[in-house]
Protein backbone atom coordinates (compact mmCIF):
# COMPACT_ATOMS: atom_id res chain seq x y z
CA UNK A 1 0.00 0.00 0.00
CA UNK A 2 1.51 3.62 -0.59
CA UNK A 3 0.73 6.66 1.14
CA UNK A 4 0.75 10.30 0.24
CA UNK A 5 2.31 13.13 1.93
CA UNK A 6 1.53 16.17 2.68
CA UNK A 7 4.03 17.43 -0.87
CA UNK A 8 1.50 14.38 -2.86
CA UNK A 9 4.79 11.95 -2.71
CA UNK A 10 3.91 8.64 -2.08
CA UNK A 11 5.88 6.72 -0.03
CA UNK A 12 6.17 2.52 0.16
CA UNK A 13 6.15 2.29 4.30
CA UNK A 14 6.97 -1.87 3.86
CA UNK A 15 10.27 -0.30 1.91
CA UNK A 16 10.98 2.31 4.67
CA UNK A 17 10.16 -0.81 7.10
CA UNK A 18 13.12 -3.18 5.63
CA UNK A 19 15.51 -0.49 5.38
CA UNK A 20 15.29 0.49 8.90
CA UNK A 21 15.09 -3.40 10.00
CA UNK A 22 18.27 -3.62 7.75
CA UNK A 23 20.29 -0.77 9.10
CA UNK A 24 18.28 -0.93 13.03
CA UNK A 25 17.53 -4.28 14.12
CA UNK A 26 20.17 -6.45 13.47
CA UNK A 27 22.19 -4.78 16.07
CA UNK A 28 19.25 -4.60 18.36
CA UNK A 29 20.60 -5.98 22.34
CA UNK A 30 16.87 -6.56 24.20
CA UNK A 31 18.99 -7.08 27.68
CA UNK A 32 16.66 -9.41 28.02
CA UNK A 33 18.52 -10.75 31.38
CA UNK A 34 17.46 -7.50 32.63
CA UNK A 35 13.60 -6.19 33.49
CA UNK A 36 12.04 -3.70 31.23
CA UNK A 37 9.18 -1.59 32.21
CA UNK A 38 7.26 -1.92 28.99
CA UNK A 39 7.80 -5.90 28.70
CA UNK A 40 6.83 -6.01 32.67
CA UNK A 41 3.46 -3.74 31.17
CA UNK A 42 3.10 -6.22 29.02
CA UNK A 43 3.33 -8.95 31.08
CA UNK A 44 0.73 -7.50 33.93
CA UNK A 45 -1.62 -7.10 30.63
CA UNK A 46 -1.63 -10.65 29.78
CA UNK A 47 0.81 -10.29 26.51
CA UNK A 48 3.46 -12.28 25.50
CA UNK A 49 6.49 -10.04 24.65
CA UNK A 50 8.17 -10.40 27.91
CA UNK A 51 11.01 -12.32 29.19
CA UNK A 52 11.75 -14.29 32.63
CA UNK A 53 13.74 -11.22 34.19
CA UNK A 54 10.12 -8.90 33.24
CA UNK A 55 8.06 -11.65 34.79
CA UNK A 56 10.15 -12.12 38.10
CA UNK A 57 10.63 -8.36 38.59
CA UNK A 58 6.60 -8.08 37.63
CA UNK A 59 6.11 -10.62 40.49
CA UNK A 60 7.97 -8.68 43.05
CA UNK A 61 5.64 -5.89 42.31
CA UNK A 62 2.55 -7.54 42.82
CA UNK A 63 4.15 -8.64 46.36
CA UNK A 64 3.47 -5.56 47.29
CA UNK A 65 0.79 -3.67 44.89
CA UNK A 66 -1.62 -6.52 43.64
CA UNK A 67 -3.37 -4.29 41.74
CA UNK A 68 -0.96 -3.80 39.22
CA UNK A 69 -2.40 -5.39 36.27
CA UNK A 70 -5.87 -3.47 36.98
CA UNK A 71 -3.96 -0.46 37.01
CA UNK A 72 -2.27 -1.24 33.48
CA UNK A 73 -5.87 -2.44 32.56
CA UNK A 74 -7.40 0.89 33.26
CA UNK A 75 -4.54 2.89 32.12
CA UNK A 76 -4.92 1.49 28.08
CA UNK A 77 -8.73 1.37 28.96
CA UNK A 78 -8.54 5.15 29.53
CA UNK A 79 -6.08 5.61 25.75
CA UNK A 80 -8.74 3.89 23.76
CA UNK A 81 -11.50 6.00 25.24
CA UNK A 82 -9.30 9.25 25.09
CA UNK A 83 -8.63 8.41 21.68
CA UNK A 84 -12.33 7.92 20.60
CA UNK A 85 -13.51 11.29 22.16
CA UNK A 86 -10.44 12.71 20.76
CA UNK A 87 -11.67 12.02 17.26
CA UNK A 88 -15.19 11.36 17.62
CA UNK A 89 -16.34 14.10 19.69
CA UNK A 90 -13.78 16.46 18.92
CA UNK A 91 -13.00 15.84 15.69
CA UNK A 92 -9.13 15.64 15.83
CA UNK A 93 -7.23 14.37 13.49
CA UNK A 94 -3.92 14.20 14.02
CA UNK A 95 -1.84 12.10 17.23
CA UNK A 96 1.51 12.40 18.47
CA UNK A 97 1.94 9.45 21.21
CA UNK A 98 5.10 9.77 22.66
CA UNK A 99 6.42 6.96 24.69
CA UNK A 100 4.64 4.32 23.25
CA UNK A 101 5.43 1.10 24.32
CA UNK A 102 5.00 -2.42 23.20
CA UNK A 103 2.35 -2.53 20.08
CA UNK A 104 -0.85 -3.90 21.99
CA UNK A 105 -4.26 -4.39 19.82
CA UNK A 106 -6.36 -2.02 19.79
CA UNK A 107 -3.21 0.59 19.08
CA UNK A 108 -3.84 4.01 19.06
CA UNK A 109 -3.85 4.45 15.28
CA UNK A 110 -6.55 1.14 15.35
CA UNK A 111 -8.87 3.67 17.65
CA UNK A 112 -8.29 7.05 16.24
CA UNK A 113 -8.70 5.29 12.33
CA UNK A 114 -11.84 3.50 13.64
CA UNK A 115 -13.48 6.50 14.43
CA UNK A 116 -11.92 8.55 11.76
CA UNK A 117 -10.20 6.59 8.89
CA UNK A 118 -8.60 9.48 7.65
CA UNK A 119 -6.56 10.34 10.97
CA UNK A 120 -2.83 10.30 11.49
CA UNK A 121 -0.46 9.14 13.72
CA UNK A 122 3.20 9.20 14.70
CA UNK A 123 4.31 7.06 17.19
CA UNK A 124 7.98 7.83 18.92
CA UNK A 125 9.87 5.49 21.20
CA UNK A 126 13.35 5.50 21.57
CA UNK A 127 12.64 1.58 23.53
CA UNK A 128 14.75 -1.28 21.32
CA UNK A 129 11.78 -3.51 22.10
CA UNK A 130 9.62 -1.40 20.55
CA UNK A 131 11.40 -0.61 17.84
CA UNK A 132 11.30 -4.48 17.14
CA UNK A 133 7.37 -4.27 16.40
CA UNK A 134 7.12 -1.60 14.77
CA UNK A 135 5.71 -3.24 11.99
CA UNK A 136 2.30 -3.49 13.71
CA UNK A 137 2.62 0.67 14.41
CA UNK A 138 3.00 1.20 10.56
CA UNK A 139 -0.55 -0.68 9.41
CA UNK A 140 -2.72 1.80 8.72
CA UNK A 141 -6.13 2.31 6.93
CA UNK A 142 -6.00 3.70 2.77
CA UNK A 143 -7.09 7.64 4.06
CA UNK A 144 -5.18 7.87 6.96
CA UNK A 145 -1.18 7.17 7.65
CA UNK A 146 0.94 6.24 10.49
CA UNK A 147 4.58 6.31 11.10
CA UNK A 148 7.14 5.42 13.44
CA UNK A 149 9.79 7.46 15.39
CA UNK A 150 12.90 6.24 16.35
CA UNK A 151 13.32 9.30 19.26
CA UNK A 152 13.52 9.85 23.30
CA UNK A 153 11.11 11.63 24.97
CA UNK A 154 13.91 13.26 26.86
CA UNK A 155 14.95 14.68 23.48
CA UNK A 156 11.65 16.92 22.29
CA UNK A 157 13.42 18.69 19.35
CA UNK A 158 14.48 15.73 18.17
CA UNK A 159 11.33 14.36 18.00
CA UNK A 160 10.07 17.86 16.48
CA UNK A 161 12.50 18.04 13.70
CA UNK A 162 12.03 14.38 12.93
CA UNK A 163 11.14 14.03 9.07
CA UNK A 164 8.96 11.40 10.15
CA UNK A 165 7.16 13.78 12.03
CA UNK A 166 6.59 16.77 9.32
CA UNK A 167 6.01 14.65 6.34
CA UNK A 168 2.87 12.96 8.69
CA UNK A 169 1.80 15.53 10.25
CA UNK A 170 0.29 19.13 9.69
CA UNK A 171 1.44 21.28 12.52
CA UNK A 172 -0.46 23.90 11.39
CA UNK A 173 -3.60 22.15 12.58
CA UNK A 174 -4.20 20.75 15.92
CA UNK A 175 -2.66 17.39 16.92
CA UNK A 176 -2.82 15.54 20.05
CA UNK A 177 -0.07 15.05 21.79
CA UNK A 178 -0.42 11.05 24.08
CA UNK A 179 1.98 11.02 27.12
CA UNK A 180 0.38 7.88 28.18
CA UNK A 181 2.59 5.83 31.27
CA UNK A 182 5.67 7.60 30.19
CA UNK A 183 6.02 10.72 32.55
CA UNK A 184 6.14 8.18 35.79
CA UNK A 185 9.45 6.68 34.10
CA UNK A 186 11.30 10.23 34.03
CA UNK A 187 13.19 11.91 37.09
CA UNK A 188 12.50 14.94 38.59
CA UNK A 189 16.15 16.01 37.12
CA UNK A 190 15.16 15.03 33.43
CA UNK A 191 12.67 18.43 33.72
CA UNK A 192 9.34 16.47 32.71
CA UNK A 193 7.83 19.09 32.88
CA UNK A 194 9.67 21.16 30.53
CA UNK A 195 9.44 18.24 28.26
CA UNK A 196 5.65 18.49 28.00
CA UNK A 197 5.90 22.06 27.67
CA UNK A 198 8.31 22.08 24.96
CA UNK A 199 6.29 19.33 22.93
CA UNK A 200 2.96 21.84 23.87
CA UNK A 201 4.62 25.33 22.53
CA UNK A 202 5.27 23.24 18.84
CA UNK A 203 1.39 22.73 18.71
CA UNK A 204 -1.54 25.30 17.30
CA UNK A 205 -4.20 26.45 19.19
CA UNK A 206 -6.86 23.88 19.48
CA UNK A 207 -4.41 21.00 20.26
CA UNK A 208 -4.72 18.93 23.45
CA UNK A 209 -2.64 16.69 25.61
CA UNK A 210 -3.96 13.26 27.00
CA UNK A 211 -1.94 12.05 29.93
CA UNK A 212 -1.66 9.16 32.25
CA UNK A 213 0.44 8.77 35.36
CA UNK A 214 1.06 6.61 38.37
CA UNK A 215 0.52 8.22 42.07
CA UNK A 216 0.93 6.84 45.68
CA UNK A 217 -2.23 9.07 46.98
CA UNK A 218 -4.65 6.64 47.26
CA UNK A 219 -3.11 3.53 48.43
CA UNK A 220 0.23 3.74 49.66
CA UNK A 221 1.60 0.61 48.29
CA UNK A 222 1.73 1.95 44.60
CA UNK A 223 4.58 4.43 46.05
CA UNK A 224 5.94 0.27 47.08
CA UNK A 225 5.94 -0.93 43.70
CA UNK A 226 7.74 2.10 42.67
CA UNK A 227 10.23 1.26 45.44
CA UNK A 228 10.73 -2.42 44.03
CA UNK A 229 10.88 -1.32 40.23
CA UNK A 230 14.12 1.19 41.34
CA UNK A 231 15.72 -1.41 43.14
CA UNK A 232 15.66 -3.50 39.72
CA UNK A 233 16.97 -0.44 38.31
CA UNK A 234 14.14 0.61 36.50
CA UNK A 235 13.45 4.84 37.40
CA UNK A 236 9.89 5.05 38.72
CA UNK A 237 8.74 8.67 40.35
CA UNK A 238 5.14 8.28 41.92
CA UNK A 239 3.75 11.96 41.94
CA UNK A 240 0.74 13.71 43.41
CA UNK A 241 -2.68 14.61 41.93
CA UNK A 242 -1.33 18.53 42.30
CA UNK A 243 1.85 17.63 40.90
CA UNK A 244 0.52 15.81 37.84
CA UNK A 245 -2.03 18.78 37.42
CA UNK A 246 0.56 20.71 36.56
CA UNK A 247 1.36 18.82 33.60
CA UNK A 248 -1.37 20.58 32.21
CA UNK A 249 -0.73 24.20 33.13
CA UNK A 250 -1.76 26.65 30.75
CA UNK A 251 -4.30 24.16 29.38
CA UNK A 252 -8.15 24.11 29.29
CA UNK A 253 -9.07 20.81 31.19
CA UNK A 254 -11.62 18.73 29.65
CA UNK A 255 -13.99 17.31 32.38
CA UNK A 256 -13.57 16.04 34.71
CA UNK A 257 -10.48 17.23 35.12
CA UNK A 258 -7.38 15.27 36.13
CA UNK A 259 -9.19 12.11 37.88
CA UNK A 260 -8.39 8.79 38.73
CA UNK A 261 -8.10 6.72 35.22
CA UNK A 262 -11.53 3.95 35.36
CA UNK A 263 -13.88 7.73 36.71
CA UNK A 264 -13.09 9.65 33.30
CA UNK A 265 -15.75 9.19 31.45
CA UNK A 266 -16.17 5.94 32.23
CA UNK A 267 -18.09 3.46 29.36
CA UNK A 268 -17.65 -0.09 31.05
CA UNK A 269 -20.19 -0.92 34.25
CA UNK A 270 -17.95 -3.53 35.49
CA UNK A 271 -15.34 -0.84 35.87
CA UNK A 272 -17.69 1.25 38.59
CA UNK A 273 -16.71 -1.66 40.93
CA UNK A 274 -13.10 -0.91 41.12
CA UNK A 275 -12.11 1.39 43.80
CA UNK A 276 -9.44 4.21 43.23
CA UNK A 277 -6.74 2.50 45.22
CA UNK A 278 -6.80 -0.59 43.05
CA UNK A 279 -6.27 1.85 39.28
CA UNK A 280 -4.04 4.17 41.54
CA UNK A 281 -3.23 6.07 37.99
CA UNK A 282 -4.66 9.36 37.11
CA UNK A 283 -5.47 10.49 33.91
CA UNK A 284 -6.34 14.03 32.14
CA UNK A 285 -6.99 15.71 28.90
CA UNK A 286 -6.79 19.15 28.38
CA UNK A 287 -6.69 21.73 25.10
CA UNK A 288 -4.55 24.52 24.59
CA UNK A 289 -6.44 27.85 23.93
Amino acid sequence: MTTTNHEGIESQPREWWQTMTDSSLSSVDLKTGQPHSARMYDYYLGGKDNFPADRDAAERALTVFSAARVMAQQNRAFMVRVTRYLAGEVGVRQFLDVGTGIPTSPNLHEVAQGVAPDARVVYADNDPIVLTHARALLTSTPQGRTAYLDADLRDPERILAAPELRDTLDLTEPVALSVIAILHFVPDDADPYGIVRRLLEALPSGSYLALTHATADLDPAAGQMAEKYREQGITAVERSHAQITSFFAGLELVDPGVQVAHRWHPDDPTAADLTDAQVSIYAGLGRKP
